[in-house]
């Protein structure tokens, strides 16, 4: 069951949402992959990351390769629906480009 359209103030931030946006097109995302889209440095993808999982939007599994440790990603299953709610209510808002003023305003 989705949520009703909802804007939410921890998606919101450019990085968190191009972070959700990326998380909500694949089951999961390896952080230097998500650090190379953003095109930010390992502290400031950490700190979305940590707000994202304090809310409970996401997961993260650390597991090693070649030697190596690496970091795995997920939304979670009210990450997914907190991130559809967001777009929708985003999407709701565009909609009222344009309109006039109160037009679709629902308070």
């Amino acid at each position: 069951m989705s949520r009703a359209p909802q804007f939410d103030p921890v998606i919101h931030a450019p990085g968190r949402l191009q972070i959700c946006a990326i998380l909500s097109a694949a089951d999961e995302a390896e952080f230097a992959m998500l650090r190379e889209a953003l095109g930010v440095s390992d502290s400031v993808l950490s700190k979305h990351l940590k707000q994202l999982e304090e809310a409970g939007y996401i997961t993260s599994t650390k597991q090693t390769a070649h030697g190596r440790p690496r970091t795995w990603l997920a939304l979670t299953g009210s990450g997914r629906e907190a991130f559809a709610a967001h777009v929708a209510e985003l999407t709701r808002l565009a909609g009222l480009v344009g309109q006039p003023a109160g037009a679709g305003f629902v308070g």
